[in-house]
């Protein structure tokens, strides 16, 4: 039981007994005590003053007058208006920081229940490398799942990859009329990055021929029908969908390019998946759906032989299922592969990380699946995360001016570097070593920036700002935990046994006591983080913590403090906030190096 709960269940036998009050232990308001005021807990009286009969004030005075005679946790309270602010003993915050040390699984809410949450992100194309909005939805997807095993949940990481399309078809006709052959072995190039490439010479050579069949007096609009780069894509398209042998030849071969290139990407990043669905085999089962719905009703077909779901009694719009041409659409194949997941696992929960342009395709996706029979359909959770953008604003696939995700990495590792090395922290470390800390900390310095944000937030990504030693970035967190592990080893050497438990008698510090208070939240901001599914409730509680110790290690002595048993504590307060800090960052995939 928490500090929280069992204030709680106090405070209901004191109300009953003063006031014959009957409460439920959730009817019995408490927070932690505001920082202008002394206190650690707040109990909200408003709700007791009908039955005691007197005001506000008067009641926590009698509350907080029997509490402190009766119950040794309570050393101390006073009254803000309708607020009775309670001092615990300090004897309880050093029985829980003896409690955190040897606890090891100090932070995980798990309780045994074992629930299927499937969580799906990444969902690369595979006419493209991956750039920096797809590092925001990796980074999401990826903490997410980390989080909510924490709180208990068997999560299964999956990724779906639109391998099949118009956008596909167009990398592959680009490449086939302008590659000469080319491979990722005779260019150099990642394959994702070739066959990117070839994404952006379709568009260029597409745009000019619109704007040439514009110069003959077609439309805007009849142009883009008409250019032959684009019907010549569509026939592709159908080609492929029929199986063509040389269309499919071709496809496998470029495809094969992008997943080498993927997953180099992805061990990059430290991220992984339990399994890996493709539309090219999902949209099958998504047409074989779309069928099943036209044949009862559910659907219809327009004239021109193509299917759409009319869900305007909904509140919403018809929505295109299949085109005339019989090719599929992105809904199709979501159909498809809900289908499949439901049928090879238990699931409890469906959580689709994506961006919120597209919020009004799963609000659609949740209402057909619905309509299909599915129980689970309006049960789908997606999760929508803001746009992520440079100082110099949007990114165009198509224009070739995206952020490559590979690039961006480097570029990161390479920073830390020079920026640790202008420092002077990697004046001892040998070669291997730098290179070592300069990708966590380029790593962590990403990955931070980008999930200390608000996930529902729009973001600017500024590299600079991300790698700075000082505030709210992910290095200073790591040179926190790496300055404690020096601390550390000094001890050790110096012969001090960290394990020990502390004494619980000891006369703490305001600021000690506050970190310990600090440490013992961090469960409930586990659980408050897989609640409101966002990493940015981790990441900003860590720099909270990494900042209040900053400033004790600034303030207090540690190894040159005198008495044995304060100097013990301060230890062991330390290496418990490194092991917290460790856990944390771990929670956003972000490591800590033991020294910086």
């Amino acid at each position: 039981m928490n500090l929280e709960t069992s204030i709680q269940t106090i405070v209901k036998d004191v109300v009953s007994k003063l006031y014959s009050l009957e409460l439920d232990v959730e009817q019995i308001q408490i927070q932690k005590t505001r920082k202008e005021f002394e206190g650690d807990l707040t109990v909200v009286t408003f709700p007791f003053v009908k039955a005691a009969k007197k005001s506000p004030e008067a009641t926590g005075q009698e509350i907080g007058e029997y509490l402190k005679e009766n119950n040794s946790l309570i050393t101390g309270f006073n009254i803000i208006k309708g607020f009775l602010n309670l001092t615990i003993s300090k004897s309880y915050w050093l029985q829980t920081l003896n409690y955190i040390r040897v606890d090891n699984d100090f932070g995980n809410n798990s309780d045994g229940n074992n629930e299927i949450l499937m969580v799906e992100y990444s969902s690369p194309n595979t006419n493209k490398p991956l750039h920096l909005g797809h590092i925001r939805n990796i980074l999401l997807g990826h903490s997410i799942s980390e989080i909510q095993k924490a709180n208990g949940w068997k999560v299964v990481k999956t990724n779906i990859v639109n391998d099949r399309g118009i956008h596909i078809c167009k990398s592959m006709l680009a490449w086939k009329l302008f590659g000469n052959g080319e491979t990722p072995e005779s260019s150099g190039m990642k394959g994702d990055h070739l066959v990117g490439k070839y994404y952006v010479e379709f568009d260029k050579a597409y745009k000019a021929q619109v704007k040439e069949l514009m110069g003959k007096g077609y439309t805007e609009e009849d142009a883009k029908k008409s250019a032959p780069m684009i019907q010549q894509a569509q026939q592709m398209l159908v080609a492929w969908e029929n199986h063509d042998p040389e269309v499919y030849a071709l496809w496998e071969k470029m495809n094969s390019w992008v997943y080498d290139g993927f997953d180099i990407t992805y061990k990059g990043l430290g991220v992984d998946f339990d399994k890996i669905y493709y539309e090219s085999q999902t949209y099958i089962d998504g047409k074989s759906k779309v069928e099943e719905g036209l044949s009862k009703g559910i659907f219809y077909k327009r004239e021109d032989g193509s299917v759409w779901a009319d869900l305007t009694s909904d509140g919403l719009d018809e929505k295109l299922l299949l085109r005339a041409d019989g090719t599929s659409v992105y809904m199709t194949q979501d159909i498809g592969t809900a289908a499949i997941r439901y049928s090879e696992y238990d699931i409890k929960k469906m959580v689709y990380v994506v961006g919120n342009e597209q919020n009004y395709h799963f609000q659609v996706l949740a209402l057909l699946l619905d309509k299909l029979g599915f129980e689970w359909g309006k049960d789908l959770v997606h999760f929508s995360y803001g746009m992520v953008e440079l100082p110099e604003g949007k990114m165009k696939s198509r224009e070739g001016t995206v952020v490559d995700a590979d690039d961006l990495m480097q570029e990161m590792i390479d920073t830390a570097r020079d920026t640790a090395r202008e420092l002077g922290k990697l004046d001892t470390s040998d070669d291997a070593e730098i290179e070592d800390i300069a990708k966590t900390v380029g790593l962590g310095a990403l990955k931070y920036f980008i999930l200390k944000v608000d996930p529902k937030k729009n973001m600017t990504f500024n590299p600079k700002e991300s790698i700075d030693f000082n505030g709210n970035t992910g290095p200073f967190i790591q040179y926190t935990h790496a300055r404690i592990k020096s601390v550390l080893r000094k001890a050790i050497e110096l012969g001090k046994d960290i394990d020990k438990p502390v004494s619980e008698d000891l006369l703490l510090s305001e600021k000690e006591t506050n970190l310990i208070q600090l440490l013992s939240a961090f469960p409930s901001i586990v659980k408050e983080a897989g609640q409101e599914f966002s990493p940015a409730v981790i990441a900003n509680y860590i720099y909270e913590l990494v900042k209040e110790y900053n400033q004790f290690y600034h303030d207090f002595s540690i190894l040159r403090e005198e008495n044995a048993d304060l100097q013990h504590f301060r230890l062991v307060l330390s290496s418990t906030i490194a092991d917290v800090i460790k856990k944390g960052m771990l929670l956003l995939g972000i490591e800590v190096p033991e020294r910086m």
